[in-house]
């Protein structure tokens, strides 16, 4: 008939029919709220002006980051 390990070997059996049969994880990813959040930080990012921003290079791997950081603040 079946072979069992071989389907508990597939990965569709295991990790994706679960998901299918499981409405309790869509009520916990609540999609309308995240769409909220979103929007907030929108309008958090439309309020601020990006015009007058400087980019500051932090320390590559090899740099010493307190010396950088001393030559970043002397500018």
């Amino acid at each position: 008939m079946f072979n069992l390990k071989a389907l508990q070997r597939n990965k569709t059996l295991k990790y994706g029919v679960p998901m299918l049969l499981d409405p309790s994880l869509e009520a916990r990813v609540n999609v309308q709220n995240q769409a909220v959040v979103l929007e907030e930080q929108y309008e958090k990012l439309k309020e601020k002006n990006l015009d007058d921003w400087k980019n500051i290079r932090g320390p590559r791997p090899w740099e010493d980051s307190r010396q950088y950081q001393e030559q970043q603040r002397s500018r």
